[in-house]
């Protein structure tokens, strides 16, 4: 081998070793694969104690699915050697005075006690809290309503959503808090509601509920009392934890709700994180986890952990069903902590059930100084691509938020928000409006270059493409200039079509015909398949899309007329504009009535607009001036010079080709 070969051989081990090194886990990462992989045999010893105790169940014919409760329980003490100083047989009978509660463990035979509910309300949100598994049955968004009008659900009733907290003792016997039922204790607390699942008075485990007034977040706590020494020692420091959800259809457009709906997370002082809307997906995330939400397009679960989650994993599955878009699942580790004075092992995290509201969300880190401890919940809310976002995070909310301070009416809004948007692009308009004037007087100047250099040979072409570039240089136009203002325009036009489909602050808001300008305005709709209409369009035409399809034709046609500059290209794409202002009507049909009210004006005003500056601007003068310019001397634009010196290399190229053909043709 030569000295260039032993060299490259040497650098490539270097980096090969460099990068294994660099990409080594570190404590933290090998430490949480341990964890993974005993969490993973806890997944199988939890399964064959199911299967040994649906063998038990499957025995007990004289009693229900309830009895399996105190028999996990007694199996997971008796097995784990716990000690406590306190009778350790489970209490059986439940009895209730105005002091005190006595805690059940047993259920009752009865399936009635299972369904048995305990109510956590305040302004904005009503919970119901299931004594089976002592968890969360049912959560109502007071301030909203289902597109039906009837009361906003999250979920209602457990085969809509699963919480179990797994434990395993130290002979790895399991148990689950979901198969268990809960007795509420009493408190003193009125915002608060406390579950126990209890062994002895010295042995329990309590799920602590707390809902502050006027807030959609809630404060959620395990306490496991007199256990410490019967747990397994994963058990001691992180309780695996399950949460399973299906996402209610709450909307009227489902395929258009559907792009909105999906799971968002944030890693520990990280960006935040979103998974597939569009298919099922699957995320294993062995770095520690802020938060992750179950969002729908306008309402939204988050768990946020007090101390961050490990080893999370979260599922998004698509549902074919009426009633329901997507099932979540997320399973992972929630981090435990030893109080230092007692054997109370205690874990917790929040709830937020709510709006996507981005103000509501973004106000959670109102008092925390450092951006890497904020939360950053608004990211849920989403405003377009990260280089597009700021302008609605910076202008359109804020002004569209003044305007609803004033308590005006959303169609009013809309409009006036347009106005602002034309009034500050303005400047841009006109002078995208005086270059399309610079060249529609040069049109006569253009045909005659046309037919002194007519045909569609390459060599034509060029000579064509050159003289039109030389008289645009001598008049001092540059066609290019119409170009920019609209590029310049283009991050407010855009960032706008991402607001309206995730201002919630439309939803069920009515203007004219539309009940609701957050959903499609269906005015016009059928039932059953139409043949390619109904794949495109849906069962229904948005009139408001109608109306801004119409104006946009119109003005496309008239710009097209006013910009042409004579140019034999322009036949060529003369119908492309009109085929994509139709296109834009099948694309924007199940679109908010709100996006398509907002381009019906916006394309009003700019017809307006045009009208008025061809009344005001003067083009006998414009040519007047160009033709003084030609007299002038003039330097040629960088722009333009390198536009000549690239035809010069075309026509070159192309003449160096027709010499090259001309050879082969004399030798054949």
């Amino acid at each position: 081998m030569d000295k260039n070969t032993v060299t490259g051989l040497l650098l490539i081990t270097a980096i090969i070793i460099a990068f294994t090194i660099y990409n080594r886990p570190n404590r933290e990462q090998i430490e949480a694969q341990r964890r993974m992989r005993d969490s993973l045999a806890m997944v199988e010893v939890e399964r064959a104690q199911l299967e040994a105790q649906q063998k038990r169940t499957d025995a007990q014919t004289d009693t229900a699915l309830p009895g399996r409760g105190g028999d996990a329980v007694a199996d997971f003490f008796s097995a784990g050697s716990f000690s406590s100083s306190a009778d350790t047989s489970i209490v059986s009978v439940a009895e209730q005075s105005e002091d005190s509660v006595t805690l059940a463990m047993r259920p009752a035979a009865s399936s009635s006690v299972q369904e048995e509910t305990v109510v956590l309300e305040n302004e904005k949100i009503r919970v119901l809290l299931s004594k089976r598994g002592g968890s969360i049955q049912s959560v109502q968004i007071k301030e909203y309503l289902h597109h039906t009008g009837e009361n906003l659900l999250l979920f209602n009733g457990p085969h809509e959503a699963r919480f179990n907290l797994n434990l395993f003792n130290r002979n790895s016997v399991h148990l689950s808090t979901e198969d268990q039922i809960f007795t509420p204790v009493a408190g003193g607390d009125p915002h608060s509601v406390t579950m126990r699942l209890q062994q002895s008075p010295d042995q329990y485990i309590d799920f602590v509920y707390t809902l502050p007034p006027d807030e959609y977040m809630m404060d959620f706590e395990v306490r496991l009392a007199g256990m410490k020494n019967g747990l397994h020692p994963e058990s001691l420091t992180n309780f695996r934890m399950n949460w399973e959800q299906k996402i209610r259809q709450q909307e009227k457009g489902r395929t258009f709700e559907n792009r909105f709906t999906r799971i968002h997370y944030k890693y520990d002082k990280q960006d935040v994180q979103k998974m597939s809307e569009s298919r099922n997906d699957r995320k294993e995330l062995s770095e520690p986890l802020k938060w992750f939400s179950f969002k729908d397009q306008y309402f939204t679960s988050i768990i946020i952990g007090k101390q961050p989650f490990s080893n999370t994993i979260l599922s998004s599955q698509v549902l074919n069903d009426p009633d329901y878009t997507k099932y979540y699942k997320a399973e992972g580790w929630v981090p435990a902590m030893v109080s230092p004075d007692s054997d109370l092992l205690t874990a917790g995290f929040s709830y937020y059930f709510g709006p996507v509201h981005y103000n509501t969300l973004k106000a959670y880190d109102k008092d925390v100084a450092h951006n890497t401890d904020k939360l950053q919940l608004q990211e849920n809310v989403y405003l377009g691509y990260r280089w597009l976002s700021w302008v609605n995070k910076w202008f359109v909310i804020p002004v569209f938020n003044f305007f609803l301070s004033l308590n005006w009416g959303m169609g009013l809004i809309i409009l006036i928000l347009t106005l602002m948007v034309k009034l500050i692009t303005l400047p841009l308009t006109y002078k995208s409006f005086m270059s399309s004037a610079k060249m529609r007087v040069l049109r006569p100047q253009i045909q005659e270059l046309e037919k002194k250099y007519p045909g569609n040979d390459q060599e034509m072409m060029m000579k064509r493409q050159q003289a039109t570039m030389e008289l645009y240089n001598k008049a001092g136009v540059n066609p290019m200039s119409g170009c920019l203002p609209m590029l310049i325009q283009m991050p407010v036009l855009l960032a706008l079509f991402f607001f309206f489909p995730a201002a919630i602050e439309l939803r069920q808001q009515g203007f004219l015909w539309a009940d609701d300008l957050s959903t499609y305005d269906s005015l016009i709709s059928w039932s059953g398949n139409i043949p390619l209409i109904t794949r495109f369009l849906g069962n229904h035409i948005s009139i408001f899309c109608l109306l801004m399809t119409a104006v946009n034709v119109f003005y496309t046609k008239y710009n097209m007329s006013m910009t042409d500059t004579g140019s034999q290209a322009m036949s060529g794409m003369k119908y492309m504009p009109i085929f994509m202002s139709v296109f834009m009507f099948f694309f924007l049909n199940s679109y908010p009535a709100g996006l398509n009210y907002y381009y019906f004006l916006s394309t009003l005003i700019t017809i307006g607009l045009t009208l008025v500056m061809k009344q005001v601007i003067d083009e006998n003068k414009i040519l007047a001036q160009l033709e003084a310019n030609k007299k002038k001397p003039k330097k040629k634009s960088g722009f333009m010079a390198r536009l000549e010196e690239a035809q010069k290399m075309q026509e070159k190229m192309a003449r160096e080709k027709a010499k090259e053909n001309a050879k082969r043709n004399v030798r054949r």
